[in-house]
């Protein structure tokens, strides 16, 4: 059986790569949205990884509702990109600092 431990330095890395990519890569929202899915799914890491350990099913319900979640942010992150994408012809976040109504 694996350690607890084992799960919880993983979902640090990933968390910590995830903030690394917020951090060095402000350029493309393509990559900001994924790491910020991936900063989601390092935490749901956590919770099933302490819910398995704990013996309890609520951390991996409340993972259902994360998933949901962020199933939905993506979705939408992604229609506002293909219509900025057609409006500007650039996906760059340095380009899109003006929006006009």
């Amino acid at each position: 059986m694996v350690p607890l431990s084992n799960y919880l330095v993983l979902g640090g890395i990933l968390f910590c790569l995830s903030m690394a990519g917020i951090f060095l890569n402000r350029k493309n929202v393509i990559i900001l949205l994924m790491s910020i899915e991936l900063m989601l799914l390092a935490v749901n890491l956590n919770f099933i990884a302490f819910s398995h350990y704990l013996g309890n099913i609520e951390g991996q319900v409340f993972v259902f509702f994360i998933l949901t979640v962020a199933a939905a942010e993506a979705a939408i992150g992604l229609a506002i990109l293909v219509v900025l994408f057609r409006n500007r012809h650039t996906i760059n976040v340095a380009q899109l600092d003006t929006l006009k109504g």
